[in-house]
């Protein structure tokens, strides 16, 4: 049985990857920031520890306690956080927060891992995004910390050509989670939209989508589509170095390549 870390795993593609590698025989390691969510996952039958990436002590802990607890075949880093707003409302600070969490925690949990994974084998499956292949308004930090992550998992899996460690990105499109209500606490700290001078677009639209009932996007599927590719990335024997998911994703990688500048602009600003 192969044993797997996932990060984030309290709901939307964490908790569902973590059902589908259970049931597909993999030991799975869940991790959670909260109590009540490590309880869950244990009820379900997974190894669950405690993770904070916003915290080096917390990082550092899970590290030894999953190597601690036997051989480890995978990670998925799956866990971060989005902070809705315009650019120029975000405070430095804020940028400073989504980072720590979405990238610099990230890569802090990977590279303790990689001496395991250079010594035995292993598969690093990092979680992106459609907005890690092309930015859209109101996402401007989230954005940053997803082409971040693609530029720095780009340059590892390069680097660990000719080990025994393989290196894969997943990018999903629109997916049914809990992303955007957990993104408001974040926003209600960070962007003072009332004393923006985008006060009246924020009513008419962000607001609206963070507030509002939260329909689907036409384009959603469910999280059981991102956790498919997982599987597929974690036992493929040559698995591709990067996974779309969604139409929205192969769109804009498509756009991506091949529009210029002021047409991407266009597209972006549709979306």
């Amino acid at each position: 049985m192969k044993r797997v870390l996932i990060t984030g795993c309290s709901s939307g593609i964490g908790l569902d990857a973590a059902r589908h590698l259970r049931d597909h025989g993999w030991s799975v390691v869940a991790t959670c920031r909260r109590a009540r969510d490590l309880e869950a996952r244990r009820a379900e039958g997974m190894e669950a520890l405690a993770l904070d990436l916003a915290d080096p002590a917390s990082i550092a802990d899970c590290a030894a306690r999953v190597l601690a607890g036997g051989p480890l075949d995978a990670l998925v880093n799956n866990a971060a956080f989005a902070l809705p707003g315009a650019v120029e409302d975000m405070p430095a600070d804020a940028l400073r927060a989504i980072f720590e969490v979405n990238l610099f925690g990230t890569h802090d949990l990977t590279r303790r891992l990689i001496p395991h994974f250079r010594d035995r084998g292993g598969r690093i499956v990092t979680i992106s995004s459609v907005l890690g292949l092309v930015g859209i308004p109101w996402r401007g930090p989230y954005v940053a910390t997803k082409f971040a992550l693609e530029g720095l998992t780009d340059v590892l899996r390069l680097e660990m050509h000719g080990t025994p460690v393989k290196v894969v990105l997943i990018e999903p499109g629109p997916i049914t989670s809990r992303i955007r209500e957990n993104a408001i606490p974040h926003f209600e700290r960070w962007v003072d939209w009332q004393a923006s001078p985008r006060a009246d677009q924020y009513r008419a639209t962000l607001l609206k989508r963070l507030y509002g009932p939260g329909g689907k996007d036409r384009f959603e599927l469910p999280p059981r589509a991102v956790s498919d590719r997982i599987l597929t990335a974690l036992t493929a024997p040559n698995p591709a170095p990067r996974y779309y998911v969604t139409t929205p994703t192969r769109i804009s990688g498509l756009a991506r390549r091949v529009l210029p500048t002021r047409a991407l602009d266009w597209f972006a600003r549709r979306n």
